[in-house]
């Protein structure tokens, strides 16, 4: 397997990717009242394609099979420090696309840390490293933009918590996304 960023290309698959990460829940949220999840895949495409958003190929990390030249997973990470800059385009396509203001969410990171933003192994492919590999590389990357790693993971996935604190993550605190109180690691 080999780690490289993303392409507009992959836009997509980075959407279901963000989809699947934040849970069905949550996407029905988005949806309701008046759209479906198709268009709430619609719109992460749109953020994914875009250069300049938080969900962006430009943030984005893929794991390749390299005998199949596959995909096997992603994670989305950017800087804290860039998330209202990253955001805005999140709440102009929700305001243009399902008709909803999302401005009030509170923050998922702070400006003092780099975030993993999203992090998906594709259902065929799991079992094998990926995420592992995905999040050594992310944790890498805010390493190098000399700030700890942090992420959220929502409190009912004990596989992903252990996954994290496995390798190094330690829980500092809870904190919301789209009203879901997570729990907040670093590394």
């Amino acid at each position: 397997m080999k780690i490289q960023p993303a392409l507009p290309s992959h836009a997509n698959l980075i959407a279901k990717a963000v989809m699947m990460a934040i849970g069905d829940e949550i996407c029905a949220g988005f949806a309701a009242p008046d759209h479906t999840l198709a268009d709430v895949e619609r719109l992460f495409t749109t953020l994914a394609a875009m250069p300049d958003s938080q969900y962006s190929y430009a943030n984005t990390l893929i794991a390749i099979d390299e005998t199949t030249n596959e995909v096997m997973g992603l994670c989305v990470s950017y800087d804290g420090a860039q998330l209202h800059t990253l955001r805005q385009r999140f709440f102009e396509e929700a305001r243009r696309q399902l008709n909803r203001d999302m401005e009030g969410m509170a923050d998922e990171t702070s400006p003092d840390e780099f975030y993993l933003d999203t992090l998906a192994t594709l259902p065929h492919h799991r079992g094998k490293g990926v995420g592992t590999a995905l999040l050594r590389a992310s944790v890498e990357k805010a390493h190098a933009a000399g700030k700890p790693a942090a992420l959220l993971v929502d409190k009912t996935n004990p596989r992903a918590a252990a996954l994290y604190h496995s390798l190094g993550f330690r829980h500092i605190g809870d904190r919301p996304f789209a009203g879901v109180l997570m729990s907040h690691m670093r590394l």
